[in-house]
């Protein structure tokens, strides 16, 4: 068998982000690019397997004896293209020409309902900068459409639609 030098191996990303250990799942934010990312059980777990000395058929085992459910290389390869695509690994990746042709909905057919539950999903959004996110109309001045009232009761949306001052 032909060894793939470890260079080649994916390796988690640990800088510029906070991580948040979830029951379940995986909370990730990434400082530099000001996104939240999502990452279900199974795409969790491939991330934390990415030390940059195991391959995708090692992960794939690891996987299956954690999982207690089928779990291929082909699932494992697209849990990278998802963690790399939302720079949650060091280095790019190049997924084998084998394992890119299938989507999403093609793989839970050919795996089975049973172990669709295994399926690695990264759920992302764009998160407001700070600046972004405290940026609202004070109390008892003009409605501006672009900005939220500030409001001791949460924000009041009545002056997009009314017109009229913050309350």
């Amino acid at each position: 068998m032909k060894r793939i030098p470890t260079q080649h191996f994916p390796r988690m990303r640990k800088q510029g982000l906070v991580i948040d250990d979830l029951p379940n799942e995986v909370l990730v934010y990434d400082l530099e690019r000001d996104q939240a990312h999502c990452l279900n059980r199974t795409a969790a777990l491939v991330w934390r397997a990415c030390d940059g000395d195991t391959g995708a058929p090692e992960i794939a085992r690891r996987l299956r004896v954690e999982l207690d459910a089928p779990f291929n290389e082909e699932l494992v390869w697209m849990a990278l293209d998802q963690l790399e695509k939302q720079h949650l690994l060091e280095h790019a990746i190049a997924v084998p020409s084998q394992f890119t042709h299938l989507s999403r909905r093609q793989m839970i057919r050919n795996l089975g309902l049973a172990a669709a539950i295994a399926v690695p999903v990264v759920t992302s959004i764009v998160a407001p900068t700070a600046v972004q996110a405290a940026t609202c109309q004070q109390s008892g001045n003009p409605c501006v459409p672009s900005k939220l009232c500030c409001s001791p009761l949460g924000c009041n949306p009545c002056c997009f639609f009314m017109g009229d001052a913050c309350r």
